[in-house]
């Protein structure tokens, strides 16, 4: 069946593009200027200072589903399995109308009919946290009517194994008032096959120490949100509450080797449930017609809970049990004001949140828990944040500069006791500038640098260890220093070519290493730690509409110099994107995705080839855009390639895994007078909640 599909799939998009039309105005923009229309033909992405701006109204990305399908499509930007990242600078912060992304469900609720425009700022200035490397915002078309508007969204995938999911989304509009809500609903399993080869001198002799796995991940995850927005001339305010409960469990079946000795049966199951509660508020006021007033509150409190059971059937060793819970808090301010000053507007604000996460780690196997303790984490962190942004026009040329001064008191306490050595108190002053020179509508250039400081997530910092194999542990560093990073970036556009040179230094930044582990028998440890890396990423993007065809190609290199205890991981990685979108007739839109990169280094792995991967969907809309019909392709030919090797600490790792990839999936969407949400509140406290 699946086969079936993806041949359908690709002999529809021939044939149409084939006999492909020029619709009428295809390649045309629609901007929005005091409520004129201006139609023109121009680039569909453009340079504004550090920002690449894609106009999305009148292109022809505007029919193709939700606000995920456009984003897959812009250049410098890469969506798999509905997660967003930037090429060469990973995640992004993600805003919608000016309130931060909690979960991708949020994009795909958007439909890429209410997209206006994207901006994708790849040097954010300091009113992010400093460890922010890219910010994405999607600007949504007004619409006014009053009523009650219905999204409902259903979609089945058939991988290696099944999942489904379904949306729903309520908007109720009155005058000034906004009412929403949501629910969803996801069952996903997936099924990820994959080996293990360690290779290393123990008591002077080789050895090799290998495992197996095949892991099942079936999970069942809700979501439920509720808010409200009121907007007046320029006054707005509002707020919602999102709750997100999720249940998984985890089946591993395996074996276990050492050397030529006779291989082991070894299950693992781990049954995991968790829960989120979030409640955010904004506010936002221009006074006189030149200032303007904002304020965001975030508080989110989490609990999950994770049992793990480690059986081997054939009884050549005992089973081994344990448990862990984790529990967070975080409570966040951003308050600040925008004044016009020097014919320029400065901004300036504070950013304020305290954190506290605990983890409760338990092992329940006597013998075990000699080498792999029981213990309790406690971490504390009070941060406050005071920054100032001054941007102007000079003619042809911008400049934007920023400040910005944080003070961070940590706190980490491992069985009650405080780690004095760990718990630090940190002033930070982290300056950035940016030029830019526009001598006419196709042309611009952009130079900027940044220097930042970035805090590793907590789930590095936990002084707990966690078994995964008899010679096999896991575990944090409580050691971690933060990292400093200075970024310098050159950008350029022109005539739809974009060319982005990047150098980075990255100072204490954290990798994976791989080592023997005191213990009575052979262990190996995996763990991060601090290196010291330089590395320069080199882009080049065409991107043009031309007629009915809106194509995105992409040439890169990443090159980085890092070199551990005498070993180098300096091997560069070339990689390709080329997408395609192709607009036909009676509603019928094509998509052909492909991708390819060389084997090479990022950090510690050296990550194999992928030459080729071919990803592919063809919709149709009906009842005058209500309703959507979506077939999609991921990975047809099953060349996707997951494999890395990593040589550090004296142990030379191999790993070979197959993921989840390749697949085919139906969607179905309807709408019934569809509108965005209009919450306006942006992140309190962005960098803290991705750390959680």
């Amino acid at each position: 069946m699946m086969q079936r599909a993806i041949t359908f799939i690709l002999s529809a998009a021939t044939i149409f593009a084939i006999h492909a039309q020029d619709p009428a105005h295809a390649d045309s923009l629609v901007k929005e200027l005091n409520e004129i229309v201006v139609t023109a033909n121009q680039p569909a992405t453009k340079l504004e200072g550090t920002t690449l701006v894609s106009t999305i109204s009148g292109s022809n990305l505007q029919n193709l589903g939700t606000a995920l399908d456009v984003l897959a499509q812009l250049p410098m930007i890469s969506v798999a399995d509905n997660s967003v990242n930037i090429i060469g600078r990973g995640s992004p912060e993600i805003y919608i109308d000016g309130h931060p992304l909690r979960s991708g469900d949020e994009l795909i609720r958007l439909q890429s009919g209410n997209v206006r425009k994207v901006e994708l700022d790849m040097a954010p200035g300091a009113m992010y946290a400093s460890d922010t490397r890219a910010v994405l915002k999607i600007t949504t078309r007004r619409n006014l009517l009053n009523g009650l508007s219905i999204i409902d969204r259903g979609e089945a995938t058939a991988r290696r194994r099944w999942s489904a999911n379904n949306m729903l989304d309520l908007n109720y509009r009155t005058g000034p008032w906004d009412i929403f809500a949501s629910g969803l609903i996801a069952c996903n399993n997936s099924l990820i096959v994959g080996s293990t080869t360690n290779t290393l001198v123990y008591n002077g002799k080789e050895t090799i120490v290998g495992s197996s796995q095949r892991k099942d991940y079936p999970s069942t995850t809700g979501v439920i949100k509720a808010g409200v927005n009121y907007s007046s001339g320029e006054l707005s305010f509002g707020g919602y509450y999102r709750y997100n409960p999720e249940r998984g469990h985890f089946n591993n079946i395996g074996e276990e080797w050492i050397d030529n000795e006779p291989r082991i049966r070894r299950d693992i199951y781990s049954g995991s449930r968790s829960r989120s509660h979030r409640a955010s508020i904004y506010f936002d006021n221009r006074l006189s017609g030149k200032y303007t007033v904002h304020f965001d509150g975030d508080y989110r409190n989490s609990y999950s809970a994770n049992n793990v059971q480690t059986t081997y059937p054939d009884g050549n060793n005992h089973d081994v049990n344990s448990s862990d819970t984790r529990k967070s808090s975080l409570w966040a301010g951003k308050l600040y004001l925008t004044r016009p000053l020097a014919k320029g507007r400065l901004t300036i604000g504070t950013q304020d949140s305290y954190t506290r996460t605990t983890l409760d780690y338990l092992m329940h196997t006597q013998d075990i828990s000699e080498y792999i303790p029981s213990s309790y984490t406690e971490a504390r962190q009070t941060s406050a944040a005071a920054f100032a942004t001054w941007d102007r026009m000079f003619g042809k040329f911008s400049l934007s500069t920023g400040l910005r001064y944080e003070f961070t008191d940590y706190s980490l306490k491992i069985d009650g006791l405080k780690d004095k050595d760990i718990s630090r108190t940190d002033h930070l002053l982290t300056p950035d500038i940016s030029l830019g020179y526009a001598p006419d509508d196709e042309t611009q250039i952009s130079l900027s640098y940044r220097s930042s400081t970035v805090k590793p997530p907590y789930s590095h910092l936990t002084g707990s260890l966690s078994y995964t194999g008899a010679h096999e542990i896991e575990g944090g560093n409580p050691a971690l220093k933060d990292e400093r990073m200075h970024d310098l970036q050159l950008f350029g556009v022109w005539k739809g070519f974009i060319l982005q040179a990047d150098y980075t230094r990255a100072i204490d930044t954290y990798a994976f290493i791989k080592r023997i582990y005191p213990a009575p028998t052979l262990q190996l440890l995996m763990q991060p730690v601090n290196i010291d890396v330089s590395a320069i990423d080199l882009y080049l993007v065409w991107s043009r509409p031309v007629k009915a065809w809106t194509p995105n190609i992409t040439l890169g290199m990443h090159k980085q110099w890092l070199e551990i205890d005498g070993t180098h991981y300096n091997r560069p990685i070339l990689s390709y994107y080329l997408d395609n979108v192709i607009t036909l007739p009676k509603g019928i839109l094509v998509t052909l995705n492909a991708t390819g990169q060389t084997k090479g280094d990022i950090h510690t792995n050296r990550f194999g080839a992928t030459p080729f991967t071919l990803d592919a969907s063809i919709s149709k809309t009906m009842l005058d855009k209500s309703l959507q019909l979506k077939l999609s392709a991921t990975d047809i030919f099953n060349t996707r390639n997951n494999d890395w090797t990593m040589n550090t600490g004296g142990v030379y790792v191999d790993k070979r895994q197959t993921y989840d990839r390749r697949g085919i999936s139906l969607t179905l969407t309807y709408r019934f007078q569809p509108r965005q949400s209009k919450y306006k509140g942006s992140t309190a406290s962005e960098a803290e909640m991705n750390r959680l």
